[in-house]
């Protein structure tokens, strides 16, 4: 029987949303792995609108669930919606969406509060024993969602950000770009990817790896 994986996402746009770079290559692994996906977003509003050819904060209002169908060619739903008996696995992109919009992690850091029903499918996945990958910044969310579980994760190298995970109970391992840390005992996956990555190939090296031990920890 085919696997299933859900992909969840935060918008469309690494400054605002989700980081597309890290959601195609993950849709792409699944893909040519025979995989069928199921993506999905929160439907609220933005936390805020970036102009990605500059950089500024526009005076708009964008639909998370809405901008993360231009990833997916309007094949996503609203993650409020989601069986987690429906699904062998969660993957989870990063970008700043991830961090502001799932949750606000860049805001706030540990203290941070998660959109209720992005935490609400991530411990019904842990619950249910089944595996999670999260890269960039996503495995903060992971972090405060599962606060106290002792998980392995890792973001890479960055100090500040380790710090905050391990203040949430965790154990942060530094990484290289194109590594991943397995926790094998909690089923969860996680890479630096753009935390590190200087190209598109060097991030599709570790989210390529992510990709193929979930499927591994979903087994046969």
């Amino acid at each position: 029987m085919s696997k299933k994986i859900g992909v969840l996402l935060s918008g469309c746009g690494v400054f605002d949303g989700a980081e597309i770079h890290e959601a195609v290559i993950t849709l792409l692994a699944l893909d040519q792995e025979g995989v069928e996906v199921v993506c999905m977003a929160p439907n609220i509003d933005q936390y805020k609108v970036v102009n990605h050819l500059n950089s500024e904060t526009v005076n708009e209002k964008r639909n998370v669930l809405e901008e993360s169908a231009r990833i997916t060619r309007g094949n996503v739903v609203d993650v409020a919606s989601v069986s987690v008996g429906d699904l062998d696995g969660l993957i989870i992109p990063g970008g700043f969406g991830a961090a502001l919009n799932s949750c606000t992690f860049a805001i706030d850091g540990p203290d941070c509060s998660v959109d209720a029903d992005v935490e609400k499918i991530i411990k019904a996945f842990y619950e249910a024993d089944k595996p999670i990958g999260a890269m960039c910044i996503a495995p903060a969310l992971v972090a405060k969602v599962l606060a106290g579980e002792s998980l392995l994760l890792t973001i890479g190298s960055d100090e500040a950000t380790a710090g905050a995970i391990e203040s949430l109970g965790h154990n942060h391992v530094k990484t290289e770009v194109a590594e991943v840390v397995i926790d094998e005992s909690h089923k969860i996956v996680t890479t630096a990817a753009y935390m590190l990555a200087g190209s598109i190939g060097e991030a599709a090296d570790g989210i390529s790896a992510l990709v193929e031990e979930v499927l591994e920890l979903v087994g046969e």
